[in-house]
């Protein structure tokens, strides 16, 4: 690939563009988000004709959705031994390489246990590259682009999402589950490709003690070589930093809290019902009167309202600050979770309501990707002061996957024991009282930097006003 200077994009100095191979690279990685969001979203258009095919019960298939989150959660927490030990590229082709092997197991499984065990796998991948992909590309990204790049990857995590579900829309008058997860394997294998061309982190290279490398990598994707060597000593300043990780979690209260923040941000984030929505919409819009082609489609349009409305999101998070925006969400998808209660508790007997119960859903869609989707993970890691942030960001992504594996697991038990309507008046009042939880403990960190953020928790104050 050409490192010419293509882009107008400014870069450190201000006075060169940024080479066009920089954002080249920042792309191909981000389709880790891509194949993230379709194992994602697949499931939810498949899960009904696999119950069919094997004649799984209840119990069985939210096993088959939730399983897939248990090995993720493992992928997660061994993220970072992997990264560091092989590096961010041998990481992300092994994430690529158990996306591809996870498909094709899910595809020609002759058994409800071998579908699991390629749920597992594609749970690995998952898992891995959720934590390898983004630190990677804030790695290679320039510093000016580094927010812009590290969104694009969870934009394209809701792409993928929408992709899953348009893809199983198009299956679904055949009923190929086998297609609908094996076609997958198709996008793994060019993320596979993709990866081939990647460098390896310039600030993986300096932590080897591979000075030289890491100026070449940066020297072909920085500015001028002046740029790449300011890097390389801002690097090196910042690898002086010794993570503490659980002994300053042990010791220090202060940092105890900010680690119990961002696991808490987590769980709320899940207990919002997103997966829910995610997992089974279908089912939950065929409790509604549609017949499964239509259910797909309706599950599709979730798809891409969640897309655009994650756009909000990364536009407006920087203007007009987290909390504002996570409170007027956290409202909104109480109303709609409430509103779709009210309609199942009614009954929905003709097209009207059945498309104003759509409407509903995409409504706390619609809340939920403009703030807690992504302003959560944002959150997660300001709040960590930078001894001991490798560690708590790793005990909020592990939260993360454990609370979705829980939601996974239950929403069917939920909806058999509490009923279609009580289940989403549930969810309504866990999305109300997070609004309280938002109020008192979570910080507003817009325009504050780390190091002051940093400062406010080490001083012992409230949580809430460590952003001041």
């Amino acid at each position: 690939m050409s490192s010419a200077a293509t882009s107008a994009g400014p870069g450190r100095s201000g006075s060169h563009a940024v080479p066009t191979r920089t954002f080249v690279i920042c792309g191909l990685s981000s389709l880790a988000g891509l194949m993230f969001g379709l194992d994602i979203g697949v499931i939810s258009g498949a899960l009904g004709f696999i119950g069919k095919a094997f004649n799984a019960d209840q119990h069985t298939q939210e096993n088959i959705v939730a399983i897939m989150m248990a090995g993720a959660a493992v992928g997660a927490a061994g993220g970072g031994s992997v990264s560091h030990g092989l590096g961010r590229k041998k990481s992300l082709l092994i994430g690529a390489i158990l996306f591809v092997l996870g498909s094709l197991i899910c595809a020609l499984a002759p058994s409800v246990t071998t579908l699991l065990i390629g749920r597992v796998v594609l749970g690995l991948a998952i898992g891995l590259v959720a934590f390898v992909a983004p630190l990677y590309i804030s790695e290679m990204a320039p510093p000016h682009w580094r927010g812009a790049m590290v969104s694009l990857y969870q934009l394209m995590v809701t792409i993928g999402i929408f992709l899953a579900f348009v893809s199983d829309s198009l299956l679904t008058p055949s009923g190929n589950w086998r297609l609908m997860l094996g076609i997958i394997a198709i996008p793994g294998l060019a993320f596979l490709l993709a990866v081939f061309f990647l460098p390896e982190s310039p600030r993986w290279f300096l932590i080897r003690n591979r000075p030289d490398e890491a100026r070449r990598v940066l020297v072909e994707t920085r500015p001028s070589p002046e740029d790449a060597d300011q890097e390389i000593r801002e690097i090196g300043d910042q690898l002086k930093v010794r993570q503490l990780g659980s002994a300053m979690f042990k010791n220090n209260p202060n940092f105890r809290r900010s680690v119990f923040l961002g696991i808490g941000l987590q769980v709320v984030q899940q207990l919002t019902g997103i997966n829910v929505i995610m997992y089974y919409a279908p089912k939950i819009f065929g409790m509604a009167g549609f017949g499964a082609s239509a259910s797909s489609w309706a599950t599709a349009i979730v798809g891409l309202v969640n897309v655009f409305s994650t756009l909000f999101a990364i536009f407006f998070a920087d203007k007009w600050g987290r909390k504002p925006m996570l409170i007027t969400s956290f409202i909104v998808m109480a109303i709609g979770m409430a509103a779709v209660g009210i309609m199942l508790a009614v009954g929905v007997h003709d097209d009207f309501t059945r498309y104003l119960l759509v409407a509903m859903v995409l409504v706390f869609i619609v809340g939920f990707a403009s703030a807690p989707g992504p302003l959560i993970w944002t959150l997660c890691s300001e709040i960590q002061p930078l001894q001991g942030r490798d560690f708590g960001i790793a005990c909020s992504t592990f939260t993360n996957w454990a609370a979705n594996w829980v939601i996974g697991a239950t929403f069917l038990t939920l909806l058999s024991t509490l009923g279609q309507a009580q289940t989403f008046y549930l969810f309504a009042l866990l999305n109300a009282a997070f609004i309280a939880f938002i109020v008192f403990l979570v910080p507003e960190t817009k325009d504050m930097s780390l190091e002051g953020i940093e400062a406010n928790l080490m001083a012992g104050k409230p949580l809430r006003q460590i952003g001041r």
